[in-house]
């Protein structure tokens, strides 16, 4: 669950593994599967409980769609390269932690929370939680694609050559 000033938004996640350590420690592997905005929240036996109401993507159609799409391959085509262009150290870090990147959608607006690359990419981007939940709030995959491609020009320009 992410907090913002005024509101609250969050990822529904999946358990994938879980690892458990002789210390009592354990490490929980989970992939998110739906966002949602809080309606209300409170707490009951201890623990907290909410009203959700699940964020979908607007679906788009015909120039608008076309546009959609170029905008779609042209951001994914970024973060590729600014993937691959990354010292191999820190390639293999994110791929051990968070595996590959994710293939290009042939259908961006097949699922509902967007292409299962830019939720990727959102995690292994160097951003603070607040630009984080900006964009996880975002209900298109336009005004996604247009930030995402904003803070791959900033990181890109950034990093010492």
């Amino acid at each position: 669950l992410v907090v913002s000033d005024t509101s609250y938004h969050g990822c529904m996640l999946q358990v994938r593994d879980v690892k458990f350590f002789p210390d009592g420690r354990s490490v929980v592997d989970t992939i998110g599967i739906a966002r949602f905005r809080v309606l209300t929240h409170g707490q009951r036996d201890g623990y907290h409980t909410a009203k959700i109401e699940y964020l979908e993507d607007k679906k788009v159609e015909g120039e608008v769609l076309t546009e959609l799409l170029k905008l779609h391959d042209s951001v994914y085509d970024q973060a590729l390269g600014w993937f691959t262009s990354l010292k191999d150290d820190m390639k293999n870090q994110i791929i051990s932690h968070f595996g590959q990147l994710p293939v290009k959608d042939s259908d961006p607006q097949d699922n509902p929370n967007g292409p299962a690359w830019c939720w990727w990419l959102l995690a292994v981007l160097p951003l603070e939680n607040k630009a984080q939940l900006t964009i996880l709030a975002m209900n298109t995959l336009k005004d996604r694609l247009i930030a995402i491609r904003r803070v791959l020009i900033f990181v890109t320009r950034k990093r010492p050559r």
